[in-house]
């Protein structure tokens, strides 16, 4: 029976910090919708929340690290127990930083207005904005589920956002070039561009941890069409 308890005991100690972590990303995603629509608002006083609640995804990120700490110290994990409390640590260090770049867009979205110029179109933004969001909601779910799938998806997708960042960096690039009294706008906008897209990798780490929780196997540093082909066999 007492066997029996501290086996419940640590399965429930694992699910509290797997609905930690969908709380923690959650939070992330909510950050990165306000950031943007501070930019594309010109909105001071919602870029400043962003700004102010970072600390809430650093506060949960050591919340989380603390009990993962735990659980390895008095649970000594094995197998599978022990890739989700690896997974758990990695995937927190990046929503943590995707936290940041939440953070980084807001300040760049009052330096933008700040300045007084004409306001930059921001259409790739959003439509660099609305990709990675949907890779992060993506990468959350296959955690949720365990749904390594799901994950591959993830993984194809930034591909996309790398391809937008692109085109934007060219736009901004001949912007510049053609009226000069840009340059310091069209540099902070493409500075907002790169943090969408680093937002993306974040998201794709995310999802290549959970094809190791799920399958066992590390695909890191390797390419979409290979992911695909170790866990789909295609």
């Amino acid at each position: 029976m007492a066997g029996e308890h501290i086996y419940k005991q640590f399965d429930a100690e694992l699910e509290g910090v797997r609905a930690l972590v969908l709380q923690m990303g959650g939070l992330v995603e909510e950050q990165i919708v306000r950031s943007i629509e501070a930019l594309t608002t010109g909105d001071e006083e919602l870029a400043n929340q962003v700004i102010a609640d970072d600390h809430k995804v650093n506060t949960l990120d050591v919340n989380i690290d603390e009990q993962c700490t735990h659980i390895i110290a008095r649970r000594q994990p094995t197998a599978g127990d022990l890739r989700l409390v690896m997974t758990v640590i990695k995937i927190t260090t990046d929503l943590e930083r995707i936290g940041d770049k939440a953070g980084k867009i807001a300040r760049l979205s009052k330096r933008i207005y700040g300045a007084g110029l004409t306001r930059p179109r921001f259409r790739e933004i959003e439509l660099m904005s609305e990709l990675v969001l949907e890779m992060l909601r993506k990468a959350l779910d296959a955690f949720a589920r365990l749904d390594a799938d799901l994950a591959v998806d993830v993984s194809r997708a930034d591909e996309k956002v790398d391809e937008e960042f692109r085109s934007v960096f060219r736009q901004l690039i001949t912007f510049m070039m053609e009226d000069p009294r840009t340059i310091s706008q069209s540099l902070d906008v493409m500075f907002t561009a790169k943090a969408i897209e680093r937002i993306g990798d974040h998201a794709k780490n995310i999802a290549e941890y959970v094809i190791y929780m799920v399958k066992g196997k590390d695909v890191r540093h390797t390419t979409p069409e290979e992911i695909e082909q170790q866990i789909r066999g295609k």
